[in-house]
């Protein structure tokens, strides 16, 4: 079974909407302003294109990155990677070219069987409402957050605020950094 791992850039109180200066967002671009860079805080980042064998996205976050990231040097081991897009709605000809082989999956049964199949671990970037819906039917195995000394307030949400049982997280790494972000990856308890 293969592992599918979410991948966030998150505020203290849950916000994961337009870190990198998506349109449309009041407090668009957070990840960077007011910020102070430093390089060990986005390790993760480097070590996640290295390890995934294919990445998961929502309709929009598709949408956001595929116009975008098959060009960019620092997202070069992705280029190659099978893609898979969760969506009613997206048809086969808005999938872009050059960004290796893409499918269209239809509904979180069919993210359950692509998690069956042989191979290594998912990456799923963005894609909220696509994470809380995977995270709500229990398909989600591991989470690589960093988290921010922001409060951000109205936004769209990491997790959803369905009342159901209790899910259990175990921490397997974390480190904080000499810029407030917080390094933290849970594995879920099944």
């Amino acid at each position: 079974m293969r592992t599918l791992i979410s991948t966030a850039f998150v505020s203290l109180d849950g916000v994961v909407e337009a870190p990198g200066g998506e349109p449309g967002y009041r407090n668009s671009g957070w990840t960077f302003k007011d910020i102070e860079f430093v390089p060990e805080a986005y390790e993760i980042k480097e070590r996640e294109q290295k390890e995934a064998t294919a990445m998961l996205f929502g309709r929009a976050s598709y949408e956001a990155f595929s116009p975008v990231w098959p060009g960019m040097e620092e997202f070069a081991d992705y280029k190659p990677l099978p893609k898979y897009v969760v969506s009613s709605t997206l048809s086969e000809d808005a999938l872009v070219d050059g960004w290796g082989e893409t499918t269209i999956l239809r509904s979180l049964d069919d993210v359950a069987a692509l998690k069956e199949t042989e191979g290594g671990p998912i990456i799923m970037h963005g894609s909220a409402t696509l994470n809380r819906n995977l995270s709500d039917a229990g398909l989600i195995d591991r989470y690589h957050l960093l988290v921010f000394p922001l409060l951000l307030g109205a936004g769209k949400r990491l997790f959803s605020s369905t009342d159901k049982d209790t899910q259990k997280l175990k921490l397997v790494e974390h480190e904080a950094y000499a810029n407030g972000i917080q390094l933290n990856v849970f594995d879920v308890v099944r």
